[in-house]
């Protein structure tokens, strides 16, 4: 318990931060750019006019821009600031899109049917937005014939190319060729 309490009281003593944001006596500053409660500027200050403007306003001082010369504070309830940036935080990563890439092997081998298939099933992860990674796969004595197997890889872009283009052409790297699609723009 006496330890936790001295851990607490070093993090205050070197300024370091507990929350992700310095708070009240946590601003070590000699000036600060100063924001009111209402949004306008009150200028450059010291720490402790600023300090007793945010006590006499009854909220916060909460640096928000540490970085800056000289570094800018807001007087703003801590609490209700912490919701507001976090209700924010959650809208911008709601209109995030995260394109996955799903991996759709061949072999030089593959059957028309099998290539219908596989054609299918690339056709589905490109209309969710998905990029896929189409892998043909050698074996043995399949490596002699590479270069006669790339029409494979084109045939599955050319059924492809209504709702698709080539990211990446067709590429060998060890004993595969791999090929990029993405959705057309």
């Amino acid at each position: 318990m006496l330890s936790a309490v001295f851990v607490i009281l070093v993090f205050l003593w070197e300024g370091k931060k507990i929350s992700d944001l310095f708070i009240n006596e946590q601003i070590r500053d000699r000036e600060v750019r100063v924001i009111g409660v209402d949004g306008e500027q009150l200028g450059v200050m010291p720490t402790k006019d600023a300090m007793k403007l945010a006590e006499e306003a009854g909220v916060d001082l909460v640096k928000i821009a540490p970085t800056a010369k000289p570094p800018v504070c807001k007087i703003v309830d801590y609490g209700k600031f912490k919701y507001e940036q976090s209700r924010k935080d959650k809208e911008a990563r709601k209109k995030q899109k995260i394109v996955e890439i799903k991996e759709i092997r061949l072999s030089p081998n593959i059957d028309t049917n099998d290539l219908n298939t596989k054609v299918n099933a690339a056709r589905k992860f490109i209309s969710k937005g998905d990029r896929v990674k189409v892998t043909l796969r050698f074996r043995g004595r399949e490596m002699a014939h590479m270069n006669t197997s790339k029409h494979i890889l084109d045939d599955f872009a050319e059924a492809l190319s209504d709702i698709a283009v080539v990211d990446k052409a067709p590429k060998v790297e060890g004993r595969t060729m791999t090929m990029f699609l993405a959705e057309k723009r």
